[in-house]
């Protein structure tokens, strides 16, 4: 038997609903010639899939589109056996098939994973796309160094917490934006954060001006909105931003793209400041 999370509608404007989804039971589908059943051992949650479903990318009726680390029950592909572990892309469901011809989620060719090397689920995070992410937006694009003051909004989350420590490993003061107290504290005391402080904060911008005495060099936006209002004015002369999201504006139902929105907050102090942002 397969569960399944289907998408029920286009979803329309704003934040997510119960409406949105469908849970649905179904016969576990035949692999075919080329083909192997996997059953999905990890899911990765993305804050991306909910635009691609608001755009179209997915319809009504189909399984919702989702990363994942799964495990061979059954195969008729050449390269997969029983057992073996895979970093693919099942969807929203307990069994998927993976392998010559299956075209679901703009299909990705899967990969065995050995989990004698790292962690199977370390697929989905700092060894796969949130790892790349941090990486490429902080050490590509933003590039610190060593005595710099580097800010990451959504500290704590999958690409946040790895772009704070590849910035600690660049020798920069990292400082960290998180909400609940114990996000703050996990960056602090877990992932070596320099400090954090929270935008539930009623004091937030002083809260952020207190922890940043020297200004800010590099951004890593992942949240925009009322976090992002606290940076700007903090941004020194050719500070360097990455824009990784704007989880905060998502759900915005005014029609306008939230990172229109969020180039014209900042227009005027990038361009006084000459600060360079990489999107």
């Amino acid at each position: 038997m397969n569960q399944q999370w289907r998408l029920a509608r286009t979803p329309p404007a704003g934040w997510p609903t119960d409406g949105d989804f469908e849970w649905v039971e179904a016969s576990a589908p035949e692999p075919g010639p080329g083909q192997c059943l996997t059953e999905t051992l990890y899911l990765s949650l993305d804050p991306y899939q909910w635009g691609r479903r608001r755009s179209g990318a997915e319809s009504p009726g189909s399984v919702c589109h989702g990363r994942t680390v799964s495990r061979v029950l059954q195969s008729r592909h050449p390269d997969y056996q029983p057992g073996d572990f895979l970093f693919n892309t099942n969807g929203w469901q307990r069994c998927g098939l993976t392998g010559d011809g299956i075209t679901d989620f703009g299909y990705m060719h899967p990969r065995r994973l050995d989990p004698t090397l790292a962690p199977l689920s370390s697929a989905l995070g700092v060894m796969g796309m949130l790892g790349l992410t941090a990486y490429a937006g902080m050490l590509v694009q933003c590039q610190p160094i060593a005595g710099e003051t580097v800010v990451v909004s959504a500290a704590s989350g999958g690409v946040g917490q790895i772009a704070g420590q590849l910035a600690k490993l660049a020798g920069a003061r990292v400082v960290g934006i998180a909400g609940d107290p114990k996000k703050v504290a996990f960056c602090k005391a877990r992932l070596g954060f320099d400090d954090c402080v929270s935008h539930l904060d009623p004091d937030y911008p002083e809260a952020l001006r207190a922890a940043c005495p020297d200004g800010v060099d590099v951004y890593f936006e992942n949240v925009g909105g009322k976090v992002f209002e606290g940076v700007l004015p903090l941004l020194n002369a050719k500070a360097r931003i990455t824009l990784c999201g704007m989880i905060a504006q998502y759900g915005d139902t005014s029609g306008q793209s939230p990172r229109d929105t969020w180039l014209a907050a900042g227009s005027a102090v990038f361009s006084a400041r000459k600060v360079q942002v990489h999107p």
